[in-house]
Parts: C-alpha cells; sequence; structure tokens
C-alpha cells in the first residue's frame, strides 16, 4: 500500500478504546486484518489527487465523492454510495481583536466506511478537540464505532458553530449601543455593523444545512446510528436546530439595528432641512421687500472702487466662514 504524500493522523479504535496510534498508511491494511472488530480514523491534510486517488482506490470510494472532497467550497452536505456515506461540514471560528471581528472557518470532508472515517481538511486546523471528544465518550463506541467516530465529529463541529455564534452576539452589543445613540452613529460604526451582517451571513451559510444533514445521518437505512448512539445524534440535532435559531434571530437583530440608524439619520436630515428652510424664509422676506422696491442705499465706499473691493472680500470671507461651518457640521 503507497503511503500518500500529505500529513496525516491515524488512530485504531476497539470498543471505543485506542489500541493504536500515529501508525503509517502503509499499516493501515494489516491493522484492519488483525483487529476484525476495530475501526480506524485516518485524516488526511490537504492531499494531492493522486493521494485521495490511493485511499479511494483501498477503500472503494465514489469518484464524485472523492471529486467533492478535492473541490473548495462545497456547500455543507451528506451523500449516500454504494460502499459509503460521504458528507462535508465547516468547521468555525469567530475572534474579536482589537475592537475588529474576524471569521475563519475549516471545511472538513468526510468519508464514512463500514470499518473507517476518513477525514479531508483542506486548511490548518486543531484535531486535537476530535480526539478529546473520543476519548471523552469512549464508552459510546462499544456498539458501533464508526457512528460513535461521526458522532464526536458532528458535536466538535457544531458546539464550534454554536460557540461562533454567542461570540458573534457578544461583539454586535458593543455596535448595538453606538448604532442606537442620539443623532445617528458614525460612518465606522455602521460599516463596522455592515462588516458583521457578512460575518453573519457567511456564518449561516455554515449552520443552515447543518440541522437537515445529521438528521440524514439519523436514518436507518443508512445504519450508522443504533439504538445507543440515537439520543446522542438527536442531542447533536437540537444543538444545530437551536444554532440555526440564533443566528436568524441575530440576523433580524442587526437589520433592525440598521434600519433604526437609517430612520434616526433620516430624522436629523428633516430637523437640518427645517432649520435650512427657516433661515431661507427669514433672508428672503428682506431680499423680496428691498428687491421690490429697488432699494440700493449707500454704503461706506459707495460708488468707488474700494467700495467694490470691500463687498466683493466680504461675500467671499462670509462664504468661506458659511462653507467650513457647514462642512464642520457634516452638512457637505
Amino acid at each position: 500500500m503507497t503511503s500518500p504524500s500529505c500529513p496525516t493522523a491515524t488512530r485504531l479504535y476497539d470498543q471505543g478504546k485506542v489500541i493504536a496510534q500515529d501508525f503509517g498508511y502503509d499499516q493501515v491494511a494489516g491493522m484492519l486484518e488483525k483487529h476484525p472488530g476495530a475501526v480506524l480514523w485516518l485524516d488526511l491534510f490537504a492531499p494531492e489527487p493522486a493521494d485521495l486517488q490511493r485511499v479511494a482506490e483501498e477503500f472503494q470510494l465514489h469518484p464524485l465523492a472523492v471529486e467533492d472532497a478535492m473541490t473548495d467550497h462545497e456547500r455543507p452536505k451528506l451523500d449516500r454510495y454504494p460502499h459509503h456515506v460521504f458528507l462535508n461540514v465547516y468547521a468555525v471560528d469567530i475572534a474579536t481583536r482589537e475592537s475588529e471581528t474576524r471569521f475563519g472557518k475549516t471545511e472538513i470532508s468526510a468519508f464514512v466506511t463500514p470499518r473507517a472515517l476518513i477525514t479531508v481538511r483542506k486548511s490548518p486546523s486543531d484535531t486535537s478537540k476530535f480526539v478529546d471528544r473520543w476519548d471523552t465518550v469512549a464508552d459510546l463506541g462499544a456498539a458501533d464505532g464508526v457512528g460513535f467516530l461521526l458522532y464526536g465529529l458532528l458535536d466538535v463541529v457544531v458546539d464550534g458553530q454554536y460557540a461562533a455564534t454567542q461570540r458573534l452576539d457578544t461583539a454586535m452589543d458593543q455596535v448595538e449601543d453606538a448604532l442606537l445613540e442620539e443623532g445617528g452613529a458614525a460612518r465606522p460604526v455602521r460599516m463596522k455593523a455592515i462588516d458583521q451582517r457578512k460575518l453573519l451571513a457567511a456564518l449561516r451559510r455554515a449552520v443552515a444545512p447543518m440541522p437537515e444533514l445529521v438528521g440524514q445521518a439519523m436514518r436507518a437505512d443508512l445504519g450508522l446510528v443504533d439504538a445507543e448512539l440515537r439520543p446522542y445524534y438527536r442531542d447533536v440535532e437540537d444543538h444545530t436546530q437551536h444554532t440555526l435559531d440564533e443566528v436568524e434571530h441575530l440576523r433580524d437583530r442587526i437589520d433592525a439595528l440598521l434600519q433604526a440608524d437609517t430612520a434616526e439619520q433620516g430624522n436629523v436630515l428633516n430637523d437640518t432641512t427645517r432649520k435650512l428652510a427657516a433661515w431661507a424664509a427669514i433672508i428672503a422676506v428682506p431680499t423680496a421687500i428691498t428687491g421690490y422696491f429697488g432699494q440700493n442705499l449707500p454704503y461706506p465706499g459707495f460708488e468707488k472702487f474700494s467700495g467694490f473691493l470691500v463687498s466683493t472680500a466680504s461675500i467671499l470671507a462670509v462664504s468661506v466662514l458659511l462653507y467650513l461651518y457647514l462642512k464642520r457640521r457634516g452638512w457637505l
């Protein structure tokens, strides 16, 4: 068996207990033959097409599933093939640093065969979370090892999605206070709110299909989940629905905040327009009267060139001062 050139991780479980780990891919076949009741976890990080083809030939992986595993940005889904189940999920993370909210995600493709869970990661991520979860719930592996491994994978992914949703909710609290200030929020605050709405849309794309995906994994005809594991899968399914509900709530919340800010800016604009209209009316009355009567009153420098210069300078000075005042108030 030719070993893939990409980094790999291996673990062999028997009745939920680890009996071997970190062995080479060339030992996989021998390990499975030596332990007929054991199941394998094989992780491939950024494999080349030739690497995955070697694994596909050994485990009878369908070409369409292999193609999906090699393609970036596949949607979350679960597909059934003659010799295995293929699923694609996203582990996500949201962090707030220096008042900036950052979103990261790792696409994970998985092949679930009768005796192996094969994961394909296309970007760096921490697989120790999966290993720790499998070690924590090792008793569940006594009845069905592959279903136990898939449960641990889905549980960690869903927990990470819910944690990311909670962190985004906390980050949105800070934006909410600024958006609801009297007079409307400043442009940087509005842009931050819009950025968070974009992050929320990206998070929703990863979260929205998960309830259906977990529900499909529990189908009896797949044979992945036995009676002992079913309550645990239902718990994961409940968490996926709760996470999706939180995401939908956050989406409604940020939209409502942006609409409230737009309405507040409209109110401020109306007040400003009323003030300008009032001053225009005050100025228009004497202008109209003096214009109607043709009043041209003598002033210092009347009919002299120096008066023309003073008049012109006064117009320019007042215009510049008015421009600077309006610019400072944000009206220009």
